[in-house]
């Protein structure tokens, strides 16, 4: 019998040994305080055990024996409504049943009350086994995480002064109908012409002289869209033509738009319509749907101007369950790659025995545990951010809420700097390995009959949706170089420290880590000196008076950045390999197990982290002079 809990021993390495359960659960269970809750942690993490590994059997025996003749049928829209396999429709009863669509929503709303960081482990396993499903499911208990939060923040949640608890909230009904399974939800963002770029977004939303809502426009690319509760962004203000490029961000609003109402006799009457369902290279089991609002019913979230804001309340954790659904993919491509070297012989022996393959094979592997290092870290400030964030909300204690919001602080900027890293790394590297998954199976692998490219065609995406992976380089270059420049004299003390620890460490390990750190240090400086350089140069002809102002107001950053957004891919890779190596090193001082992970990715990342420093530190003038030659003008008229 299959389990994909018990057979992963670096997943469950996390769980069972690694994270630091207590405050989580604490929080969680406000300070266990409830009636009929867990009394500690060990209790709590007992269920969480029990929970995944009735998942992981779940899966591998209810889900993954059937995904490929499930994908072969795929939705199909019919009468403007959306139709799935009946087995798909066989697995949402089951996983109903199971109660997991409210895995993480509180007890008093009829969910489970688990972390979030337990719900992140069922992605992993779900998307070992086919991403559309997992992304599927998440529609149901994310969205009704996110209308709940939405209702915290907005004011419209009332809690229990005594314990905490939640008795009333603005959307309880939908989330009680979401857990129950009897509907689910989306993220309406994206439109035609206005994919990263949310100021460019057309769809408006109208209020009439009694206060109600209507929004009108199109919607694409929406995964899960033939569902009843749209969470839709729409432009709520006039546009101001001199504003510049990014105040529409201003303009923004969020809605709870129901695609459907229904009369006293519970006869459904739509107000939204599927246009259509996208024909896509992977993900054939979701339904990615073209949305169009005409004038249709909505209910404004938050306050008119909130939209931008409120999506990016979100993002961190959709762009964390992004990572793990593409580890999960990875997880497959290596399991799969693996099953058929040690079977597949060639040159009399089989082919997991062939130098290379092998080499591939631990590739695969070592990148995967650097990777869930990296994520579960991401997951777990992230959580603990939004915990200690509505704990502030709702507090009626000043002392209580400003140590709820200095740790919300602290936790938010760890899971900030996180995430654009893991969300990268992974979105590409499950392309890369699902194409070698293919190139280890040869010409079988590119056929249908080992599903090796079936999760090539899924990866593709990866690094698109979500935020791509060109923008989650550009946030971290952005971080990395305001961090830097609001506090040089830090910076400068740290390199210098890095350097005497790779020369003074007594574990030779500890050496190669700081050496790397100082690689990464001095990437990063060669970034900011030349941004500075740039900057002073175009102040040439400016008064020497008015070069502080110059300095700290009046930056472009298409023009001053460029340097640094061209090499923002290189500095994101750099930034990735050190932390991983950071934490797989802190793992492997306190369990002498995992030294050896931390050795083979240690080994990996020091060569590569050598030739990103060399491609930053040596190439790009020449391009940059290209696409900017307003800069050497500059620098040849002085």
């Amino acid at each position: 019998m299959g389990n994909f809990y018990k057979d992963n021993d670096d997943l469950r390495f996390y769980i069972e040994k690694w994270i630091d359960w207590e405050p989580l659960v604490r929080l969680t269970e406000h300070d266990y305080n409830y009636e009929y809750g867990f009394q500690n942690a060990d209790e709590a993490v007992d269920f969480y055990k029990n929970v995944l590994e009735m998942i992981g059997r779940f899966v591998a025996e209810e889900i993954d024996p059937y995904v490929a003749e499930m994908e072969r049928e795929g939705p199909k829209l019919v009468d403007g409504e959306v139709i799935f396999p009946e087995r798909f429709d066989e697995i949402f009863e089951q996983i109903k049943q199971l109660d997991l669509h409210g895995m993480c929503v509180p007890r008093e709303l009829g969910g489970m009350n688990m972390p979030l960081l337990v719900y992140m482990f069922q992605t992993e396993m779900m998307a070992r086994s086919d991403v559309s499903i997992a992304a599927h499911h998440g529609f149901h208990g994310g969205i009704a995480m996110a209308l709940l939060v939405y209702s915290i923040m907005e004011g419209t949640t009332e809690f229990d002064e005594e314990t905490g608890h939640i008795t009333s909230t603005r959307f309880g009904d939908e989330i009680s109908e979401i857990i129950t399974g009897q509907a689910w939800g989306s993220m309406d963002i994206t439109e035609p012409d206005a994919g990263s770029d949310m100021a460019a977004l057309r769809t408006r939303a109208e209020q009439d002289e009694d206060g109600n809502w209507y929004v009108t426009g199109t919607k694409i690319f929406i995964t899960s869209g033939h569902g009843k509760y749209h969470v839709v962004i729409a432009k709520t203000e006039e546009e101001d033509e001199d504003a510049g490029a990014y105040a529409g961000l201003a303009k923004l609003s969020t809605f709870l738009v129901p695609t459907w109402v229904e009369d006293e006799d519970g006869n459904k009457k739509r107000v939204a319509t599927v246009e259509r369902i996208e024909e896509k290279l992977g993900h054939h089991l979701s339904s990615t749907c073209v949305m169009n609002f005409e004038k249709t019913p909505a209910y404004l979230i938050g306050e008119r101007g909130e939209g931008f804001k409120q999506m990016l309340l979100l993002m961190n954790n959709a762009r964390i369950g992004i990572s793990f659904e593409s580890i999960g993919l990875c997880e497959s491509a290596y399991r799969m790659s693996k099953a058929y070297a040690e079977e597949r012989e060639s040159m009399g022996k089989t082919i997991d025995r062939h130098e290379m393959i092998a080499d591939y094979l631990e590739e695969m592997q070592t990148d995967i545990q650097g990777m869930r290092a990296l994520v579960v870290e991401a997951a777990f400030h992230e959580e603990i951010a939004q915990k200690y964030q509505i704990m502030a909300e709702m507090s009626e204690d000043p002392v209580e809420a400003k140590e709820a919001r200095a740790k919300y602080k602290k936790h938010q900027w760890e899971a900030r700097e996180i995430t654009p890293l893991v969300k990268y790394l992974a979105a590409e590297k499950a392309v890369e390995m699902s194409q070698r998954a293919i190139q280890i199976h040869g010409g079988v692998g590119y056929t249908t009959e080992y599903g090796a490219e079936k999760l090539l065609r899924d990866a593709m995406v990866m690094p698109i949706y979500e935020g791509t992976s060109q923008i989650q380089a550009l946030m971290a270059m952005k971080d990395t170089m305001s961090s830097i420049m609001r506090n040089p004299q830090e910076f400068v003390k740290m390199l210098a420290q890095k350097r005497w620890q790779s020369l003074s460490a007594r574990d030779p390990l500890e050496r190669r880590l700081a050496k790397l750190e100082s690689l990464l240090l001095s990437a990063e400086q060669h970034l900011v000196t030349k941004t500075a350089v740039d900057k002073f140069r175009s102040l040439s002809g400016v008064p020497i008076f008015d070069w502080p102002q110059e300095l700290t107001r009046e930056w472009n950053p298409k023009r001053d950045f460029a340097y640094a957004m061209l090499h923002a891919e290189r500095l994101t890779k750099l930034l990735t390999d050190v932390k991983i190596c950071q934490l797989l090193f802190e793992q492997a001082r306190e369990y002498p197990e995992r030294r050896d992970v931390f050795v083979r990715y240690l080994e990996r990342a020091e060569p590569r982290c050598r030739f990103l420093y060399d491609e930053i530190t040596t190439t790009g003038d020449r391009l940059v002079s290209k696409l900017h030659p307003e800069q050497q003008l500059e620098g040849a008229a002085e």
